[in-house]
């Protein structure tokens, strides 16, 4: 098989070294993101008791996705050469499991993972691998892998956590998403499925119209995985504005908003719109006061509504 190098910069006793991991030929970089000084909470072990226990690592923690236009791979085809080498490069696999072992819908939102596009988790099809490198005291280096498959292509995230893993941490030219996903992802599925409706808190339209800004936006990635996972869920996208204008006009650009949020649903995640409704209510179900600005500007918003399943 024809290799891609990816170079992943790890700590070592001594001076900072280059590991690489070898990506198949075809893969691209699709986002990059590195942050120092940071914290990582690296999974440790399986969702379990409502929960993923976490291994915390501070310094500098370096991700990046990457994508692979080929059908027919599976996550263990792409993780076990990956695996591997870490192991052959002194790590100690500290957890490695398959999807529904992992926990599933659960497991992926107490995870961090980039923002879609760039990243896709299909919640049937993944494997997550955590690799520590050993240490007289507690780890102070970890690497994470997670791979996922869909129908025509394969997906791969590496978040690199540790002391001096980089000495010019910044953030990338790939967007990032106003909080992190998992964080985002995480809150909006819980919230959506425990309470029955959520905010989409991140969306950004052009000023006085209709139209949604290109993003990214977490809340859509993440209503996206829940309406994957949960196939035959219907929702409703409710627009709301503050009580600027006419009560009429301000319903029919709620509505529109609602319909563009719908819309974006459809073309860039995928998602059946007999399965997505729109709706305007205007000014009529405030959550603030809309006598001070900030009243007004928590009320100009969307929510989703779970319909039934």
């Amino acid at each position: 098989m024809i290799l891609r190098a990816l170079v992943l910069w790890t700590m070592l006793a001594g001076p900072v070294t280059a590991l690489e991991l070898s990506l198949p030929a075809a893969a691209h970089l699709t986002a990059e993101r590195n942050t120092g000084p940071d914290r990582y909470a690296a999974p440790a072990g399986v969702f379990r008791d409502g929960q993923v226990v976490t291994l915390e690592i501070e310094g500098d923690v370096r991700r990046s996705a990457w994508r692979l236009n080929q059908q027919g791979l599976t996550p263990l085809q792409i993780m076990r050469p990956l695996r591997q080498q870490l192991v052959d490069e002194g790590f100690e696999i500290l957890l490695d499991c398959v999807a529904k072992a992992c926990g599933g819908f659960d497991f992926r939102f107490a995870t961090e993972t980039l923002p879609g596009p760039h990243m896709y988790v299909n919640i049937r099809a993944y494997q997550h691998v955590t690799a520590v490198r050993p240490s007289a005291v507690a780890p102070r280096e970890v690497v994470t892998v997670l791979a996922s498959t869909a129908a025509s292509s394969a997906y791969v995230q590496v978040i690199q956590a540790g002391e001096d893993v980089t000495k010019d941490a910044v953030v990338a030219d790939a967007p990032s998403p106003v909080a992190p996903v998992a964080q985002i992802a995480g809150d909006l599925g819980a919230r959506l499925l425990g309470q029955g409706h959520a905010v989409l808190r991140d969306l950004d339209f052009e000023t006085g119209a209709s139209d949604l800004r290109a993003g990214p936006y977490g809340s859509l990635n993440a209503l996206a995985e829940v309406l994957r996972a949960r196939p035959a869920l219907r929702v409703a996208l409710v627009g709301h504005t503050d009580t600027v204008g006419g009560l009429d006009g301000n319903i029919a650009l709620s509505k529109r908003r609602a319909q563009s949020v719908r819309q974006r649903m459809i073309d860039s995640y995928g998602i059946d719109g007999a399965r997505i409704q729109a709706e305007g209510m205007g000014f009529l179900a405030p959550i603030a006061s809309n006598l001070a600005e900030e009243g007004r500007e928590a009320n100009r918003r969307v929510e989703v509504i779970v319909l039934g399943e």
